[in-house]
């Protein structure tokens, strides 16, 4: 299946007698809109089919729809385009990264104005004042950044002053506050313990946060068994929120991690969202499809449950997550220590090499991130560099672990193509990156990141929908715009409507698509002319203007809007 420009505009031509095409509907006072786009097919992120007409916007809303609406301060022609609600990353790693290049060229540029970050456990805080100053100084070292906050809604508070070019909501992560509590330690939690954590949950929401995420494959979140998970999870009650999950396997133990994820929104009373949900392993490949199955029957009984997902057939993580979780305890340096003691490391490498096995061989290991001393291997599959070398890959892994303190990158090749498409087109899945924000220059241009940092969106848009036909152009931005805003209660947020926010992105559905690739990952997307956020044009002719209209967003047990 494919869609040409010409067949696009007739065909949506033919809906525009709809509700753009009623009379004008104007909000509030009649003094001239600060900016009118003009002729687009307009997708309200409904799920509904386009229509042609106008948008006007006044200060950071959209005012008035229709056809021919009067003339603005400033003006843009979409004809021929389509213009939607922006897009919401419900799973990212933005995070800090804002603050060190506020433009976030790869996120707008791909059409996303609003990031959902705090996610696998590991949110911005809460840390106490040791760890505090340990980051501040970090930072201060690396990027000249001076950071005044120590928890979400602090970081929240910092990206209001930034004004970065995209808006930003925050979950708690259960590891972060885990390592604030209890610590790095592999060990049960003393009920005193849950409850200072609950405090700081309920702490968090308060302070605007729109969910609780955990990393069960990361520490210290993995050291929290299920009890101390439903826990925590039960002061979402009420919210509305979900309980967001990077299980605690994706490939092996995927079932019995997928029966763990609902069980902790079953006994907290809350819905549940599986984190970029996939199988990891040809040996799995078929268990993707008995996950849906089990997603499908806890609906049928009333189970709030949802997944996200993006579309690329390979992930990113840690090196370290090569080796089992409880391997990690203890910290960094416990764990390097554990790779050559006598006593563990024949274990630890056997379960490498298992896991490496999983995945195919040592080239489906993909460096992503290492330090300058190091730096030979960004972007190098293990295998390959292994051979040049002319050592064992294990040992590899092993000097590069030890060079870099155990902070490498990785990228996983794992996954299968149709498994994806799959999940992409699935009606109870949303869309997301699980990626960070870059730019092909500065410090955000360090290392062969996954290029779902500059591609996801476009991706959707021009492999899925345009080239392989898997869903509708409509329901794609549906799963990208209002959906995720209603499973956060963001209100007028993720959708064209009189009164909602003037977050919107306009692009072609004939030429948009990705240009990243795992070799050469930092490339801007194609087709993407128009991206405003809160009336604040930010891409204009495809070019950033530079001018940022980013806040923080917080969810309703906190502040409002």
């Amino acid at each position: 299946m494919s869609i040409s420009r010409r067949s696009f505009v007739q065909t949506s031509s033919l809906a525009a007698a709809g509700v753009l095409g009623a009379p004008r509907i104007v909000l509030g006072s009649r003094r001239r809109a600060d900016l009118v786009l003009r002729g687009a097919t307009v997708f309200d992120g409904s799920g509904a089919p386009g229509r042609v007409g106008d948008v006007a916007i006044t200060g950071d809303v959209i005012t008035e729809l229709g056809s021919g609406l009067p003339a603005g301060a400033d003006e843009i022609d979409l004809r021929g385009l389509a213009l939607a609600p922006g897009f919401i990353d419900v799973h990212s790693h933005a995070d800090t990264s804002l603050l060190i290049e506020p433009r976030a060229e790869s996120r707008i540029r791909q059409g996303v104005t609003l990031e959902v970050v705090g996610q696998d456990g590991g949110s911005i805080g809460p840390w106490d004042a040791e760890e505090y100053e340990r980051r501040r100084e970090s930072w201060r070292e690396r990027y000249g950044i001076d950071i005044d906050f120590r928890d979400p809604p602090g970081f929240l508070a910092a990206i209001d002053r930034a004004r970065p070019a995209v808006n930003v909501a925050s979950m708690i992560g259960n590891g972060a506050v885990r390592g604030l509590v209890v610590g790095v330690d592999d060990r049960p939690a003393t009920e005193e313990e849950i409850g200072r954590m609950r405090n700081e949950v309920r702490r968090a929401l308060a302070g605007g946060c729109v969910g609780l995420s955990s990393g069960l494959e990361y520490t210290p979140s993995g050291f929290s068994d299920s009890s101390e998970l439903v826990a925590l999870a039960s002061e979402l009650r009420g919210t509305g929120y979900p309980y967001a999950t990077h299980m605690r396997n994706e490939d092996d133990r995927l079932l019995a991690a997928v029966e763990e994820a609902m069980l902790v929104g079953r006994m907290a009373g809350v819905p549940v969202e599986i984190s970029h949900l996939k199988a990891q392993g040809q040996r799995n490949y078929w268990k993707q499809e008995v996950v849906l199955d089990l997603i499908r029957r806890a609906r049928a009984a009333g189970e709030d449950v949802l997944f996200d997902c993006y579309p690329y057939t390979a992930y990113q993580t840690g090196l370290s997550n090569l080796f089992p979780t409880a391997a990690r305890a203890g910290g960094t340096d416990a764990f390097l220590q554990r790779l050559r003691d006598p006593l563990t490391a024949a274990r630890l490498e056997r379960a490498c090499r298992d896991k490496v096995a999983l995945l195919g061989d040592w080239n489906a290991v993909q460096i992503a991130s290492a330090n300058d001393e190091t730096a030979w291997a960004r972007g190098r599959l293990l295998g390959d560099l292994a051979k040049e070398r002319g050592v064992d890959p294990y040992e590899l892994t092993l000097r590069l672990l030890e060079a870099n303190g155990g902070g490498v990158g990785m990228i996983g090749h794992g996954m299968a193509e149709e498994n994806v498409a799959a999940l992409v087109a699935h009606p109870l899945g949303l869309l997301c990156s699980d990626g960070g924000a870059y730019a092909p220059y500065g410090p955000l241009s360090e290392g062969s990141p996954h290029p779902r940092g500059y591609g996801t969106f476009p991706r959707v848009l021009g492999r899925y929908v345009r080239d392989m036909g898997v869903l509708s152009l409509e329901a794609a931005i549906e799963k990208m715009t209002r959906r995720p805003a209603r499973r956060l209660g963001l209100d007028g947020r993720g959708e064209i409507r009189r009164g909602a926010f003037a977050d919107l992105v306009a692009f072609d559905p004939s030429t948009v698509r990705d240009q990243a690739t795992f070799e050469d990952p930092h490339r801007y997307p194609l087709g993407v002319p128009l991206v405003v956020v809160n009336g604040v044009v930010t891409l204009r002719d495809g070019e950033h203007t530079g001018h940022l209209g980013g806040r923080g967003i917080r969810g309703n047990a906190g502040v409002a809007r």
